[in-house]
């Protein structure tokens, strides 16, 4: 998950929160799927032209100068070993969540773990199949892609592109009928080395840059500030999608949606963004 305002790794642990087991350090083996790329729809989603090399691209924002518009993404965490911890009652959904974004239709982009979709198949159906949302993948074991991630485990290089690959097929399996090409890297943490081994995947990195802030939070007023004050045109915010270790995060969408539309601004989904990014020249 994108819990990047944790301010520290020692925090994460001691709140046995959904970042990750901070005591594993190494991803469990599973069978290696077939070769698994973004579901094909019949008019292609967007996309940003690879680097050189055929380097994965990274998305950030979208222009600033084509009208009010902010992208709203929820980050629907799990890790591959917290299992144990949500057969105990430990909710890494947020129902309520989706409910607020459905009652304001808000159009917002979910980045879903495989490992979510496998806990909660029937909501990663529901959120799937609702075109409200656009649902993108973010990793099916939600390990580091890089080191030194928010106390995240790590997944090696020679095992970062089977980790999307399977996210894309659990996802499938639960339901969502055409995932987006877009990937979120766990934590945000990537380097040259991740955007590499996920070259000739066809997708976009997707990042952001408002953070929230949500993650871990009490105070849902502190949130909403934080929001309304990083957001700029054409803004991605990062928020999150799990109750139990971000469980202000409904009460922030209903606070800032009805700031945001008032102050002028249009909430899409980051596939108009990125959209609007690759044709801009």
């Amino acid at each position: 998950m994108v819990f990047t305002l944790v301010r520290r790794v020692t925090a994460v642990c001691a709140l046995s929160a959904a970042l990750a087991s901070c005591g594993t350090t190494e991803a469990p083996h599973a069978a290696r799927p077939a070769p698994t790329k973004p579901s094909p729809t019949a008019t292609q989603p967007p996309r940003l032209t690879p680097g050189p090399g055929g380097l994965t691209p990274v998305f950030m924002n979208g222009p600033r100068t084509r009208g009010k518009t902010v992208a709203l993404t929820f980050d629907a965490d799990m890790t591959a070993d917290e299992g144990p911890r949500a057969a105990s009652g430990e909710h890494f959904d947020n129902p309520g969540l989706i409910t607020a974004l459905r009652e304001l239709k808000v159009p917002a982009t979910v980045f879903m773990t495989g490992r979510w979709a496998d806990e909660y198949p029937a909501e990663a159906r529901s959120i799937g199949t609702d075109p409200l949302f656009e649902v993108a993948n973010h990793s099916y074991s939600h390990y580091a892609f890089k080191s030194d991630c928010y106390g995240l485990p790590t997944v090696g290089a020679d095992r970062m592109r089977t980790d999307v690959e399977r996210a894309y097929t659990a996802l499938r399996k639960a339901g969502v009928p055409h995932p987006m090409p877009y990937f979120r890297f766990p934590g945000g943490c990537y380097d040259q080395q991740a955007l590499r081994a996920l070259s000739g995947l066809g997708v976009t990195a997707v990042q952001w840059d408002v953070v929230s802030g949500d993650a871990f939070a009490t105070d849902a007023d502190a949130v909403v500030k934080q929001v309304l004050d990083g957001v700029k045109p054409g803004s991605v915010v990062v928020m999150h999608c799990t109750r139990s270790a971000a469980p202000t995060t409904e009460r922030v969408v209903r606070t800032v949606v009805p700031e945001l539309r008032k102050q002028g601004y249009r909430l899409v989904k980051v596939s108009q963004l990125i959209g609007e990014t690759s044709t801009r020249h």
